[in-house]
């Protein structure tokens, strides 16, 4: 059974890596084919949650993996409504992970993505994603839990799956109601159903799997476990290959898109992400396919997710892409704004504040 899943674990990375690259090249933003934080944030805008117009559109992955995880788990007679763990909590702990996100410009999934395109920046996030998974197992092994979970109306586990076919057919006849960016990432976007059918097959086999991006670190720094470990791995190879075959990958510092390279908002921001993502049991891809099996603690992590997106870009703590001089690599603009550096600063503050809250060392026989 262990090597079955194995098996899909390592399918789903190679899916993964595949369509970021492959949605990329279809039309999705530069090194962001797949990336669960900027397409919440992309979801904000599109229902005018936020008036960034450069960010606005219904993106139909999120759609897919929502949709293609509750399906299976109806198949499979996993679907469970279930939640009742902290709910509040965890929507603030969802906040401040797109938080984090967004002063490094992208989710676990993206920072792959970008590291397997040749983006230094990322992997010098990375650090910062790792000491956050780290510090906390580290309040996982001081008994930190958020509470039981208990069973629910199946009626309110399946509301954020239902959700998403009416969003998705307003997107589809391209609704009033809907806000659509005309410049910007929000304006790249691969065709409507190649997005909804991949993301489908990702919201399945990621269902099967159990796949999780800082569940991959969390395992090794705890009980020595790869087993989670070698999606992440499947992800970065199969998409490094697609981008060398082509011609998309290239090593820098500077010019990579839609990222800058302020190395310590980089580290922190994805700190943030780390820490948060161990303290909610799962990154926000992870977050997204529960929600669809009739987890409402995670369903209430994402709609946290996009409050968070709102808020960012609301109140202008969300970077920005380095901007450099027209011909040069010189940079005049861009990177973590002053007010996202301290939304970062007082983001780790509470979390770990939360960590110390909710721990509770085991009691010795």
């Amino acid at each position: 059974m262990k090597k079955k899943n194995l098996i899909a674990v390592i399918v789903t990375g190679v899916l993964l890596g595949f369509a970021g690259v492959f949605l990329m090249i279809k039309g999705n933003p530069g090194n962001m084919g797949f990336c669960i934080a900027c397409f919440l944030r992309d979801i904000a805008g599109a229902l005018k949650l936020h008036t960034a117009p450069v960010v606005q559109y219904v993106r139909p992955e999120v759609i897919g993996i929502i949709f293609g995880s509750f399906l299976i788990s109806l198949i499979t007679r996993e679907f469970r409504a279930r939640g009742g763990s902290s709910p509040l909590t965890r929507f603030f702990l969802g906040f401040m992970v797109m938080i984090g996100a967004l002063v490094f410009l992208g989710c676990p999934l993206r920072m792959v993505l970008r590291m397997a395109a040749g983006d230094l920046n990322a992997w010098i996030g990375l650090i910062g994603f790792m000491i956050g998974v780290f510090v906390g197992t580290l309040f996982l092994r001081n008994g930190f839990s958020l509470g039981r979970t208990y069973m629910k109306n199946p009626l309110e586990g399946a509301i954020v799956p239902v959700l998403q076919i009416p969003l998705f057919i307003m997107l589809l006849v391209a609704s009033p109601l809907l806000a659509f960016s005309e410049k910007g990432p929000g304006s790249m976007h691969a065709d409507i159903w190649l997005a909804l059918i991949l993301s489908l097959a990702v919201g399945v086999i990621g269902q099967r799997s159990r796949i999780c991006m800082a569940g991959g670190f969390r395992d090794v720094f705890m009980i020595k476990e790869f087993h989670l470990f070698w999606g992440n791995i499947a992800i970065l190879v199969v998409a490094l290959v697609y981008n060398l075959i082509n011609s998309s990958f290239k090593l820098s510092l500077l010019h990579q898109p839609v990222s800058h390279s302020q190395w310590l908002w980089n580290i922190l921001g994805l700190f943030v992400v780390g820490l948060g993502s161990v303290l909610l049991g799962g990154c926000p891809m992870r977050q997204l396919i529960l929600s669809g099996t009739g987890n409402t603690d995670s369903a209430i992590t994402v709609i946290g997710l996009v409050a968070g997106a709102a808020f960012a870009h609301n109140f202008g703590l969300a970077s920005g892409g380095d901007v450099y001089e027209e011909g040069t690599s010189i940079i005049t603009g861009g990177g973590a704004s002053p007010a996202g550096r301290i939304a970062a600063i007082v983001c780790i503050v509470v979390m770990l504040i939360i960590g110390f809250a909710y721990s509770k060392k085991p009691k010795k026989a």
